[in-house]
């Protein structure tokens, strides 16, 4: 079996996420440090000491009001549906610390899919922030969740609450915190308990189908978070040996959904390691995007290949990343040439990761002065292992394509309640088939596709990204998706079609096709055509549904045989 390993390992503690972010003298925040601040209203801050006090009062009120943990951990879901908020990540904390499961569902839902969360987690409690009430309502009505089991979190402008939505009860977060009114939580230090242990749910993006739950662990968060911190720790020795006067104060700023795997361990427990604050937006918005990250001199974020395509290719962008040291990519691939385009903007260089929620974030990482501008999504994080195997199992020579399959500590143990799904998908011994095809070269990671993605065409494969990454180089498009559609001579064949967003007077359908001739090989042409739309339809975390687009084209040819 040809397996790739990490360039390096580190010693782990055995210990819970709460406390690590909270008792370990591993990380470098301090009682007093601004964990979590409003970026609206910047006097609106959540200190380390602060962040613990709500964290058990939360939870007290959790197990002795609504009964969470009272059974044992890792039993009762907790659906939470919240837009940004400096007490959200406190929510977080305080279902965990109550021995319960926290369950992360989109802003973006309608009641039914919020229905379809809460009753696959078998939930029977609800936290909403005020602009998602009605979602929770009308879910709530839906799955028979009682009123009064809908609470809604409040702490923009400085308020704290939580309290039910009929605002019948108390609210559990007014006046000062008492001693009989708080709840320490379990520590743990059984690597087996820990590993075991059942924290969080994220639900996969359903770009193809309905979305699973992922089982998320102790393990699984504190390794995602210990090692790129680790890793961090030493790029700045290395920095601070070169000048003995560096140094580095981690800022960021939160812009993505909070109920994806970014946003939980991006926002929620990396900047508590690494000992700085996350200013919040409650949903993103270009233009403060780029106010907030020049007032609060942001030195370090993570967003995804739409949000540095609009940095590309806005004429807004002037000295708002002055301060920034450091930016990723994730999500989906980017493009040697997008990367170079926002490098070039941002004056920073612009890295990539790779992972999904069943890895819990990422699974590749670079060292902070590792400058790769060759379109891979970085090198193996440390303490990991993969393969890349055809489709019958058997792994592929060096420097072939195929598929990704994962071995390591934030590695999920399968799908909540979906036995189906996790024999399918997770292989004995902790390894993951992530369904993304790829290939290993000179110890970097590169991913061609999706496996279920990829466009056949005569027998050859096509894969969708790379055609985008080359439409976006274009100056003048904005931005641009590409499908397989069915060859209508019934062939079988699958014809690349790209869906553009671009001003029609200014390019032309055959200017884009000539524009892929002189770059790509005979096999990936424009055969399906070019399709103008306003917008890319995206999920919330910004990848391309493309199920959307093949619905489109589906009614297109079924309008045209009519």
């Amino acid at each position: 079996m040809g397996v790739y390993t990490a360039a390096k390992n580190y010693d782990l503690p055995n210990v819970d996420l709460l406390t690590l972010l909270f008792e370990s003298p591993i990380i470098k925040s301090n009682e007093d440090t601004p964990l979590h601040i409003e970026a609206t209203q910047p006097w609106n801050i959540v200190t380390k000491s602060q962040a613990r006090t709500y964290t058990k009062r939360i939870a007290y009120h959790l197990r002795n009001s609504f009964g969470i943990g009272a059974n044992g951990p890792g039993k009762d879901v907790v659906v939470c549906i919240s837009s940004g908020q400096v007490l959200l990540p406190i929510a977080f904390y305080g279902v965990i610390a109550a021995g319960g499961v926290y369950s992360a569902a989109s802003t973006a839902f309608t009641h039914l899919e919020l229905t379809r969360q809460v009753r696959q987690g078998g939930s029977n409690l609800i936290i909403a922030s005020p602009d998602c009430k009605e979602v929770a309502i009308r879910a709530a009505k839906e799955s028979g969740t009682p009123m009064n089991r809908v609470l809604i979190l409040e702490s923009t402008g400085s308020q704290r609450v939580l309290q039910d939505v009929e605002r019948r009860g108390p609210n559990f977060l007014a006046g000062e915190a008492k001693d009989s009114e708080m709840l320490d939580w379990e520590r743990i230090t059984d690597p087996k308990a820990l590993e075991e242990s059942l924290i969080c749910l994220l639900y996969s993006s359903g770009t193809t189908g309905v979305p699973k739950g992922v089982l998320v662990s102790h393990t699984n968060m504190v390794s995602e978070g210990l090692l790129p911190y680790l890793m961090n720790q030493e790029w700045q020795e290395r920095e601070r040996a070169k000048d003995p006067n560096f140094s580095f104060q981690y800022r960021t700023l939160a812009h993505l959904p909070a109920a994806h795997i970014a946003g939980v361990q991006g926002y929620f427990v990396n900047p508590a390691l690494a000992g700085g604050p996350v200013y919040w937006m409650p949903k993103f918005d270009f233009a403060l995007f780029l106010k907030y990250n020049k007032t609060y001199q942001i030195t370090s974020f993570f967003t995804v290949p739409p949000i540095y395509l609009l940095i590309a290719k806005s004429l807004l962008v002037t000295d708002q990343f002055a301060s920034l040291v450091h930016a990723v990519s994730g999500a989906a691939p980017m493009g040697p040439e997008l990367q170079a385009l926002a490098k070039q903007k941002l004056g920073c260089h612009v890295a990539q990761t790779w992972g999904l929620s069943e890895t819990t974030g990422s699974f590749t990482v670079s060292a902070w002065d590792d400058h790769d501008d060759s379109g891979a999504v970085s090198s193996l994080m440390p303490n990991t292992r993969m393969r890349i195997v055809h489709d019958d199992g058997n792994d592929v020579p060096e420097g072939g394509e195929g598929e990704f399959v994962c071995q390591g500590p934030m590695v999920s143990r399968g799908y909540f309640g979906n036995e189906e799904a996790t024999r399918e998908s997770f292989l004995p011994g902790g390894w993951f088939k992530t369904g993304d095809i790829g290939v290993y070269r000179n110890g970097k990671c590169y991913i061609v596709d999706r496996k279920k993605e990829l466009i056949k065409y005569k027998g050859l494969q096509v894969a969708p990204a790379e055609l985008e990454a080359l439409l976006l180089s274009h100056d003048r498009i904005q931005d641009a998706a590409v499908i397989g559609v069915p060859d209508p001579d019934g062939s079988g064949n699958e014809l690349p079609r790209a869906y553009i967003v671009a001003d029609k007077s200014k390019i032309s359908e055959e200017e884009i096709k000539s524009f892929v001739k002189e770059n790509l090989a005979q096999h990936k042409q424009l055969r399906g055509g070019v399709v103008w739309l306003n917008a890319i339809p995206k999920s919330p975390s910004g990848k391309i549904l493309r199920k959307d687009l093949r619905a489109m084209a589906k009614k297109e040819a079924k309008a045209a045989k009519l």
